[in-house]
């Protein structure tokens, strides 16, 4: 894959000390031409060999040097920061730095960064010829590919040390074209996806309607993530003013009965189903053809029908795709979620608790996700950020799904 397929990309740069640190600085240019963005954090020994204000320069970024960075930390910094990343790099590489990782330490800014991202990880080594030949070495490696870490080098060649073989951080154009090659394919390539997402409205006259207040941020933001992890997605609207997420096919309804014929067309031939739409329960009975005028003091009287119930009849499909469902409650979030998932035999509810300040009309949410397996919880934050830690998991557990089903 060309190294162009990085553009766009959120590529979190982790240098780690040794004398091929200078390379780091070449690095992010050739990121930055291949179209990605860049962010740059240094372990402190990094910091003896390249001063975080080249790395500042070179990408136009803030350069992290330390947890202990009271006026960031303030924010949770390191927590944004891993979230902010779909892709970590850590190069150099040394081999202190892959043997902490190897053992899940977390005693610095980079490897607790690794640790708190769900973003893929790629090291490319750096070190003297016996250091790399060392069995410890080796067996850290093997720790780490057995995680799904990649690994990007090293070459062979003159050492600064004075040796020459294998250990040599591979040229910045090298590690660039690799990084663009592991890029693909994206966790949901090949996947149809349909996401439901925004309110419902429901008529009682011309005039007059019965809606909620959901402004269909997160379901857009899901349909962004989802086609930004290589999916096609079809996303089903219902009345909100968002500009449909790039590279997403995007259908426009209004009531509850609209949107229900427009997700059982759509899901006959989809992978994964995402409602994360707030569908109205309940519509008028009968339309007033004629705006209903007041008379007197006397109140007005509806008499309210059910609507379908879309996310239960997917789940009860033949030919079901895997089912995720949204709740949205204002108090026993995670036993109302529960019960929603059995009741309507999902694969995954993510849920959150709503009121004044909380889920709807924020641009923040948290959730809790129930599954037969466990329970989870992503914390405040983004609903951009929070929507990539969401379909993330939902990939894994669909592909865990499918994987059985292909090999039987």
């Amino acid at each position: 894959m060309e190294p162009s397929a990085l553009a766009g990309t959120r590529i979190l740069l982790g240098v780690s000390g040794g004398i091929a640190a200078y390379k780091a600085a070449d690095l992010v240019r050739r990121l930055r031409e291949a179209g990605a963005k860049v962010r740059v954090v240094l372990t402190a020994s990094a910091a003896r060999f390249v001063t975080p204000l080249t790395f500042q320069a070179l990408s136009g970024q803030p350069v992290r040097t330390s947890l202990w960075d009271e006026a960031a930390e303030a924010a949770m910094s390191h927590i944004e920061l891993a979230r902010w990343a779909e892709r970590i790099l850590i190069a150099p590489a040394s081999a202190d730095l892959l043997a902490r990782l190897a053992h899940g330490l977390a005693d610095d800014l980079v490897t607790t960064l690794c640790l708190a991202s769900a973003a893929p990880l790629a090291v490319a080594p750096a070190m003297n010829r016996q250091m790399w030949a060392h069995p410890a070495t080796q067996a850290n490696l093997d720790l780490l590919r057995n995680r799904g870490v990649s690994v990007l080098g090293p070459a062979e060649g003159d050492q600064a040390c004075g040796e020459n073989g294998p250990g040599r951080l591979l040229e910045p154009t090298f590690i660039v074209a690799g990084l663009a090659a592991l890029h693909g394919p994206r966790e949901l390539a090949g996947a149809r996806v349909v996401v439901s997402a925004g309110p419902t409205f429901e008529d009682i006259d011309p005039v007059r309607f019965i809606g909620n207040r959901s402004s269909g941020r997160m379901g857009f933001a899901v349909a962004e993530a989802a086609a930004r992890a290589g999916a096609e997605v079809t996303l089903v609207a219902g009345p909100v003013h968002l500009p449909a997420p790039p590279g997403v096919r995007r259908i426009d309804v209004r009531s509850a009965r609209e949107m229900r014929a427009a997700v059982l067309d759509a899901v006959r031939t989809a992978d994964i189903y995402v409602a994360a739409a707030a569908v109205g329960d309940f519509r008028p009975q009968e339309v007033a053809a004629q705006k209903i005028k007041k008379t007197g003091d006397d109140g007005l009287t509806l008499t309210l029908t059910q609507n379908p119930d879309i996310l239960a009849e997917v789940a009860a499909l033949p030919r079901r795709p895997f089912v995720v469902g949204f709740a949205a409650e204002t108090e026993d979030v995670e036993a109302q979620a529960r019960s929603k998932l059995e009741r309507k035999r999902l694969d995954l509810v993510a849920a959150n608790r709503v009121g004044p300040g909380l889920g709807f009309d924020c641009a923040e949410n948290s959730l809790t996700l129930i599954a037969a397996d466990g329970v989870e919880v992503l914390p405040t934050a983004r609903k951009c950020d929070l929507a990539r830690d969401l379909v993330w998991r939902i990939a894994r557990r669909w592909r865990a799904q499918v994987a059985p089903e292909a090999s039987a």
